[in-house]
């Protein structure tokens, strides 16, 4: 959502502190809040005039005209409102529908004032501008303020002076205050514009001779302006409207959705409901809702949400999760149903985000099952069969009624089924697999001709059409199909009167795409170019559609992409002016820019002309930025279709990216040949579920484009629509509307003027809005009714008035547009062409393997880290569980060494083992190497890498040969005395035997530490007893033939291994025999190294040469001849 709305309090702070103007704002931050929470002692401290001036106490919970429902206490003391707030604070009451608790109270200073001081101002956001209306008589009896006030268009980019205030909107208000009041507004007009409110509304704004006071102010924020704004907005919080609690999963989703790339939303409606849905999409969650609401479930609906945009399988398990946990909260006597819903995605990985929703379940099938709960599936998309059956299988797994449908079923038919309206099939029909559509089977893999590329059905001229057939029971009378008109007088293309040629300076094209289309990707989207080229390939596209690529964070460069069975290069070049210049053919640009960076990027590309049309995908650009786009394309002739969109496709021609999914879905829905039938729908999902059922109940999609959900996309559905009337292959349009803005009015006056003469279909969604009690914002931003004619409802009603063709609901789409083809094929204006078969297309390596087509043995195995998921895990152990158990890096080392979590002592152990070993000074062989290194300017991984390389047998390589002597010999069960006189014999060293500075008589206190705590904590020690015996016979003969640090890490870890219980006795030898323990002496050490490392550069210490005096030069004598 983009328009949000603040409270009152948060508003006046952003106006008193950034407001710029000559008008003397008075009691600026003179305001204080009140809950039931307040210290009334410390209120007054914090705001001493509380106990001095008059006070007004009203509650500040977005509630419109307060004063007219008697909630505003006025010209009280502080004890006069204590007294108000008693009837009032924590008490429940109705505004409206809705039904809430009143918890926040704001009290300002009372400002003695007459009627003739107040007046009403507002400033609101449309997509030509910012309009702002005044009126010479403010407070709450102002009446119908939209018919009585004086308004003024600021235009998009323009700014707002004083002459035009005082001019056109302060033409009833006395000379005396017409300069504070015009200086204040426009003083309020730009902070409006640079704090990027889209409302901003006070009543009454009184003027005295004391200055300027803003008694009641309501506002709202484009909150996709964040990334702008929030040096100035700070953390601001958006509260919920009246009669709707603040939820903690509500805050907790809206976190997820603010860290991800995707989209997560979650509004929760009634917490005791027993419908509950969880639903892939924007535009699909209203349509679930909507249908809901049809068959009588407004009461018992419990959630609004929607996750969509690719979400993470760890992202879509918190978000099932969290429903799962509310709906299992309280029993219903009736159970509970849970619709997992959606249309067909574009390019979600459904399996993958079922694999979420399927741990969720397994987490939740005890709760599940103990509240008697239902789960209807129905999904489509990338890879949906495997999900589908993985929930399939979860059901039979858990017990729990679990039924699963594809794209072969309705949209919204689960609804039904989950509410008892229709019956459940026991055997859903089975859609084809995507190998199916992929693999070819037959040994002719030669492409068809390109004729396919032109039409699938033959068309009549006009003038053959034949009378309609009578209209089927439950479809609006046919009206003429092609009615002969003219067009002057009418509605142009942009569904108001022709403009002159001054007002554009160029002229849009009627045609977006063609056969011969070539278009520049903004992004690295490697994935969704690859899908274009697919879909060229399958239309038999003689050329890739995609010219080149751009991408300012990488040089020039080649791209490899597979154009049918062959591998070819697609240039990538850093700027755009490099990639117009080159590729001069080029006249669509399709932006996979992030919200940030899509405004600069779009406005760059139309600075060249060859450009004509833009899809920007991007969701959340500011709608101030978003409106200048739209003018300068206005300006120059090019159409935008976005933003937030998936885009748009020509069957047999073009598509938009990831429009349309994959490929099984293009070859399902017959996107790879023209229809005869157009569509304009906002949602991207929902215009794919468009192509299934127009390729399902007619000859097919001529063109469908989804504009994009902001309340502001860069081109309309009147444009596309009048495009479509204007394209001879059109028969018939299909227009998906929403809930929000007026759009859908210019088809009605289209229709009727006679602009528009082919059979429309239209349903906008969203009707369920007008049955809720409190305001909810759908997943789209522009998807909110600001006035009774926004609803969904009322725009039904007036396309059903103007003669559009509109369904009874969702449900009855499909049927409608299958009466409204046949009529066109009865009346002879369509005649059905025999289907061609496209050419089949090459499965790439990773889908088939994701779809388990494919094996291949593994070039890499491993069984210790997985990276893949949403959280790292060591060895099944999730990282945010090593953190809450304070496993330490003893335990991490046990999980990636030894998968396993070790006991509590053996991890201290391990983590006093790299203490002791960290650093034995600057004069053994390893840090002697790191320091002359680093003394030599080398980097610090040479360095450490230089130390390393001296462990060995000599140095700090003694523990593994240390553990295997004594083992072998304890093992062997030689006694102490044996082994020493055998390796005195074999004339061999005893490994982790000896100190060159430390004795029996001058002990390493490391070893002492480390032996102390082995001796108190192991359950057994019997190889360090065994080496402490060969010890006393050595040092007996010599006394620094001690046991020294490494030989007793080195058997002592040999003990731990042996007896803590996690490893079998071959296990335990397979480690010491691998080199584990010498790993211990390696990372420990390290730490040493690169201390000294540090410690030379920062010592600023220059080439090292070793002193000739310390070199023992012997050299041969001279021999003469």
């Amino acid at each position: 959502m983009s328009a949000k709305a603040i409270s009152e309090q948060t508003g006046k702070e952003f106006l008193y502190k950034y407001i710029c103007t000559t008008a003397a704002v008075q009691n600026r931050f003179r305001f204080a809040s009140i809950t039931a929470e307040t210290d009334w002692e410390r209120l007054t401290h914090d705001h001493p005039w509380l106990l001095t001036e008059r006070l007004v106490v009203k509650p500040d919970q977005l509630i419109k005209r307060r004063g007219k429902l008697g909630l505003v206490g006025v010209d009280l003391d502080l004890q006069g409102v204590q007294d108000w707030l008693k009837p009032h604070l924590m008490k429940e009451t109705t505004v409206g529908k809705a039904k809430g608790i009143l918890k926040n109270f704001l009290i300002e200073p009372f400002v003695a004032h007459s009627q003739e001081e107040e007046f009403y101002v507002c400033i609101f956001a449309t997509r030509e501008g910012d309009y702002v209306l005044f009126h010479h008589e403010g407070g709450v009896d102002i009446g119908n303020v939209d018919a009585k006030a004086q308004r003024l268009l600021v235009g998009v980019d323009e700014k707002l002076g004083v002459d035009a205030v005082v001019k056109q909107l302060l033409v009833h208000v006395p000379d005396g205050k017409k300069g504070v009041l015009a200086s204040f507004i426009v003083g309020l007009f730009n902070l409006y514009e640079d704090l990027y409110f889209t409302y901003l509304e006070i009543n009454p704004l009184v003027v005295t001779q004391g200055g300027v006071y803003v008694l009641d102010m309501a506002a709202k924020l484009d909150a996709t302006a964040d990334f702008i704004c929030k040096p100035k907005w700070g953390d601001v919080e958006f509260p919920p409207p009246f009669g709707r609690e603040a939820y903690p999963e509500e805050a907790y989703i809206a976190d997820l959705d603010a860290k991800s790339g995707a989209s997560l939303k979650l509004t929760i409606l009634n917490p005791r409901g027993r419908i509950w849905t969880m639903v892939a999409g924007g535009g699909a969650s209203v349509v679930y809702s909507d249908t809901i609401c049809d068959l009588g479930g407004v009461d018992e609906l419990a959630n609004y949400g929607e996750y969509s945009g690719a979400p993470s399988e760890q992202q879509t398990y918190d978000y099932a999760k969290t429903i799962l946990s509310l709906m299992t909260r309280e029993k219903h006597p009736d159970g509970k149903v849970l619709i997992i819903g959606g249309s067909i995605a574009n390019f979600t990985n459904v399996a993958a985000t079922f694999k979420g929703i399927v741990r969720a379940i397994k987490d939740y099938q005890g709760p599940l099952k103990e509240h008697e709960v239902s789960i209807f599936v129905r999904r489509g998309g990338p890879n949906y069969q495997e999900g589908l059956r993985v929930m399939g299988e979860v059901g039979k797994t858990t017990g729990i009624p679990l039924h699963v449908f594809g794209t072969e079923t309705h949209m919204t038919a689960i609804v039904g089924m989950a509410l008892g309206h229709r019956p459940i099939p026991n055997q859903p029909p089975v859609a084809a697999h995507t190998a199916n559509f992929l693999l070819n089977s037959s040994s002719n893999a030669a492409t068809p001709a390109t004729t396919r590329t032109a039409s699938f059905s033959e068309h009549k001229l006009a003038n053959d059409i034949t009378p309609a057939k009578k209209a089927k029971p439950g479809v609006p009378p046919v009206r003429p199909l092609f009615k002969m008109c003219s067009v002057k007088g009418a509605l142009n293309r942009y569904g108001t009167e022709p403009q002159s040629t001054a007002d554009r300076s160029r002229v849009k094209a009627t045609t977006l795409f063609s056969s011969h289309t070539k278009a520049i990707v903004w992004g690295m989207q490697t994935r969704a170019v690859q899908g274009m080229m697919d879909f060229d390939y399958v239309c038999s596209r003689e050329e890739p559609s995609v010219a080149a690529m751009v991408y300012p964070f990488i040089g020039d460069h080649k791209q490899k992409f597979y154009w049918g069975h062959k591998e070819i290069l697609l240039p990538v070049y850093k700027n755009m002016a490099d990639a117009m210049r080159k590729h001069p053919e080029v006249d669509v640009l399709i932006s996979f820019a992030s919200l940030r960076s899509a405004y600069d990027s779009t406005m760059e590309t139309m600075q060249y002309p060859q450009i004509h049309t833009i899809a920007i995908i991007a969701e959340g650009i500011p709608e101030a930025l978003t409106r200048r786009l739209i003018k300068t394309a206005d300006e120059k002739g090019v159409t935008i279709i976005g933003p937030a969109t998936v885009g748009g496709i020509k069957p047999g021609c073009f598509k938009i990216g990831n429009t349309g999914g994959m490929l099984d879905n293009i070859l399902a829905s017959k996107l790879y040949r023209p229809g005869s039938v157009a569509y304009v729908s906002r949602s991207g999902g929902m215009s794919n579920e468009l192509n299934n059922i127009v390729s399902r109940t007619t000859d097919g999609v001529y063109e469908g484009v989804a504009i994009g959900g902001d309340r502001y996309p860069g081109s309309t559905f009147m444009d596309h629509v009048l495009r479509y009337q204007d394209t001879p292959g059109v028969k018939m349009i299909v227009v998906l509307g929403e809930i929000g803005g007026t759009e859908e009015y210019k088809i009605c006056r289209g229709v009727q003027e006679g602009r528009i003469t082919k059979p429309v279909v239209c349903w906008c969604i969203g009707t369920c809005a007008t049955l809720f009690s409190s305001e909810v914002q759908f997943g789209h931003a522009g998807a909110c009714a600001h006035q009774a004619s926004e609803t969904a409802v009322a725009k039904n009603q007036a396309l059903r008035d103007a003669g559009v063709f509109v369904p009874n609901s969702f449900d009855e789409l499909g049927d409608i547009i299958r009466t409204v083809y046949d009529d066109l094929v009865a009346s002879g204006n369509i005649i059905p062409a025999q289907e061609v078969p496209p050419p089949t297309v090459p499965m790439d390596y990773s889908w088939a393997r994701e779809l388990g087509l494919i094996r291949k043995p593994a070039s890499f195995m491993t069984s210790i880290c997985d990276e893949r998921g949403q959280e790292l895990i060591y060895a099944g152990m999730p990282i945010t569980e090593v953190f809450k158990e304070e496993m330490g890096l003893g335990g991490v080392l046990g999980l990636l060494w030894f998968q396993r979590r070790l006991p509590r002592y053996a991890c201290q152990f391990i983590e006093m083992c790299l203490m002791v070993t960290a650093d034995h000074g600057p004069a053994v062989s390893g840090a002697h190497n790191t320091i002359v290194c680093a003394r030599a300017g080398k980097d610090l991984v040479s360095s450490l890498t230089s130390g390393l390389l001296t462990i060995g047998d000599r140095f700090g390589g003694a523990l593994d040969a240390a553990a295997k002597q004594f083992s072998k010999a304890f093992d062997s069960g030689l006694l102490p005395m044996e082994f020493v006189n055998k390796m005195k014999k074999d004339g061999k060293l005893i490994m982790g035997i000896g100190h060159r500075v430390k004795s029996i008589n001058n002990p390493d206190m490391r070893v002492q530490i480390l032996k102390d705590f082995v001796k108190q904590h192991f359950p057994a020690t019997q190889l360090l007893d065994y080496a402490l015996d060969v010890e006393k016979i050595t040092t007996s003969k010599k006394p620094n033939l001690i046991l020294n640090v490494d030989g007793f890490i080195g058997v002592a870890f040999v003990d731990l291994l042996r007896t803590c219980g996690g490893f079998t006795r071959d296990e335990a030898d397979e480690f010491v025999e691998i080199g584990a323990l010498n790993g211990i002496f390696v990372l420990g050490r390290s730490m040493g190294f690169i201390g000294h490392y540090l410690d030379q550069k920062r010592l600023k210490q220059g080439l090292y040469r070793h002193p000739w005096d310390d070199i023992s030069y012997v050299l041969p004598e001279h021999m003469s001849m």
